[in-house]
């Protein structure tokens, strides 16, 4: 059985004592809606880039997605090989909504055919993205809770209750206290830390595996 021990307590608490220190530096810069909604148009290219990266790469992957090629030797890939497509945003559509100086999808939406279709976008985009993302990411995230912890708080049915619960609580505390900023700079240490952590299961897989 895979127990924690102090050193991995440590960097456990580390982690989140960087996370929160950015949240609050984050929280304190807060001037205006531009500020919490667009970061203050000026954020710098790494931001974004990891930002995107960690939006896209989670639990959901490094737990899901590895544990199914590891239990059924087939690699479940095919959707990541579409990341073109949000090169392609990059290049093709984000100017436009830059230049409109909106700030979501749904507002720009507004302004180009009127409000029914901001509400449509605003309704789908939500319930796609809590049933086929945020859902799949929090229960991959309690399942790490539940096989790490299994004894912690009880039994590995708390541990992973207390991980789901977790995940979403204080995702949404950064979230709603430091606004777009404080998502892309904690989406930027996270970022490092997936292709750390991605690299080391890749190692010791292949070292397992005999490779």
């Amino acid at each position: 059985m895979t127990t924690l021990n102090l050193v991995d307590w440590t960097v456990v608490g580390l982690y989140f004592l960087v996370l929160l220190a950015v949240v609050i530096a984050v929280t304190r810069r807060q001037q205006n809606t531009t500020e919490y909604f667009l970061a203050g148009r000026n954020v710098g290219f790494f931001a974004i880039g990891a930002s995107i990266f960690a939006s896209n790469i989670g639990s959901e992957h490094v737990v899901g997605l590895a544990g199914q090629g590891a239990s059924t030797g087939l690699a479940m890939a095919h959707y990541e090989l579409h990341a073109w497509i949000v090169v392609l945003l990059a290049w093709v559509f984000v100017p436009f909504y830059y230049e409109s100086k909106v700030f979501t999808m749904p507002e720009f939406l507004e302004r180009r055919f009127g409000p029914k279709p901001r509400w449509m976008l605003s309704l789908v985009s939500l319930a796609a993205y809590v049933l086929t993302k945020v859902s799949v990411t929090v229960y991959a995230g309690a399942v790490v809770f539940s096989t790490l912890l299994p004894d912690t708080f009880g039994s590995p049915q708390n541990a992973f209750w207390v991980g789901a619960i977790a995940t979403v609580v204080l995702t949404g505390l950064y979230t709603v206290a430091g606004g777009l900023r404080a998502v892309l700079y904690t989406d930027s240490v996270q970022a490092v830390i997936l292709i750390i952590g991605s690299v080391a299961v890749t190692w010791f897989g292949l070292d397992r595996l005999g490779g």
